[in-house]
This record gives structure tokens, sequence and C-alpha cells, in this order.
């Protein structure tokens, strides 16, 4: 059975992932600001966001870090085989250990964010899902370190921590620019937190946006739009 992810202008291999590609990571490559400029991925994972980027920016040049090596392995090899290999680089560190010589315009990253939650026994789908590896704040303190003074750090996390993780931020000089409450459905409370952030207070815009009608599998016009460029049923 193949584990590959076909997308529009590229394809996803993740048989060596701890963690699929998902919905998360493919709604924070389709809604965040792509300045031109240097990007950081931090848990790259697979590498879909990455690609992503590197699909809606010819400007960009993309640095890729994960800490798992299979998943370095995966992404390097996603990044080899696709149209902007000469733009997108990967890195097996950790954040902590990440010492790049220059400043980013934009940092992405959907990261671990199971706090306290109950273990699996596969310890590379622990270290993606769970926060121990990289907390919030330890990742909040490299951004702020890592970020150009108008450069832009956008992250995807559970609907129900955003108001935590701004708070946190807002300690680090971090400030929510902008926000897109997603919800799985018309019927649902949102689930996803979209949150751009950056090192100037601006007038914060929110947005919504609802994946699914009231019936399975049948998207909304929004959700479609926001990923017509990559999703292949689109």
């Amino acid at each position: 059975m193949s584990t590959k992810f076909q997308f529009k202008q590229f394809s996803i291999e993740q048989n060596l992932c701890a963690m699929k590609v998902g919905t998360d990571g493919v709604l924070l490559g389709a809604w965040t600001t792509i300045p031109d400029g240097l990007v950081l991925d931090i848990g790259t994972g697979t590498g879909v966001i990455s690609l992503m980027l590197a699909q809606r920016n010819a400007n960009s040049i993309i640095h890729a870090i994960d800490i798992d090596k299979n998943a370095f392995l995966q992404s390097k090899s996603n990044f080899e085989s696709s149209l902007w290999s000469d733009r997108i680089k990967a890195f097996h560190s950790s954040l902590q250990d990440f010492k790049p010589d220059k400043r980013y315009q934009l940092i992405v990253s959907n990261p671990p964010f199971f706090v306290n939650s109950s273990k699996s026994e596969n310890e590379a789908k622990n270290t993606a899902r769970h926060t121990d590896e990289l907390s919030f704040d330890a990742l909040l303190q490299s951004v702020a370190s890592l970020l150009l003074p108008d450069g832009i750090f956008s992250v995807v996390l559970p609907f129900a921590v955003a108001q935590e993780f701004t708070e946190l931020a807002k300690t680090h000089q971090l400030f929510l620019n902008r926000l897109c409450e997603v919800k799985p459905n018309l019927a649902k409370p949102p689930k996803r937190a979209l949150m751009e952030f950056s090192l100037h207070k601006k007038e914060l815009e929110t947005t919504a946006l609802t994946i699914e009608t009231n019936q399975r599998h049948v998207y909304t016009p929004a959700y479609q739009n926001l990923t017509k460029d990559f999703y292949l049923e689109f």
C-alpha cells in the first residue's frame, strides 16, 4: 500500500514519518502570509508546509528543521524530488541547537501540542505530538531570537490553547496580529486556531473558516478556495 500523498504540483512520501500529512499543516501552508526572503519551518515532518510555501512564492528560500532523523530524511527526499529543490534545505536539528547565521522573514510551525496527554508506544509519534521535546515557551523564545524585526511567525494550534499561547507570546514581545478560527463543520465550535504573530502590536484581524458543511466530505467554498492550488479534488 502506497503512503504517497499527491498534491497538484508535488508529492509527499511519508512512510518514514510518525505524523502523516494532515489538515492542520495544509491549512497553515495555505493560509499564512508568505513574504519574499528567508523562511524557517520548525518541525517540518514530511516537509509539506515548506513545499506549499515554495510553491506559493518563488522568491522564498526555506530552511526546514526536524529533531527526528527519519522525518529529516523523509523531508530531504521530498524536497529533492520537488520542483523547488534549489530553494528548500532540510536540517537534522532541534530548534534549541539550530544556530543559523541569518534571521528569518517568516517562521512557521505546526508544533506538538498534546500537553500532559497519554503517550503512545511509538516514540517518534510522541516527539511529533507532545510538547515535552519543545515547550511553547522554548518555541516562542527561539522564534523571538530568530525573527527579523519586521518578520512574521505563523502557527496552527488547538483553539483551546490559543489564548494561553497568545498571552505567553506577549512575554517574548510577540503579538498576535491575525487569527483564523477554524471549525470542522457548521455545527461544531472552533477546533483549530491559525495565528500570525509579529514583534509589533497591530489591530487584530480575526476571520473564521469552516472546513465541511454538515455533510461529511462536502467541503465549504471557503475551504476549497483556500486549498484549491494544492488538493487534486479541488
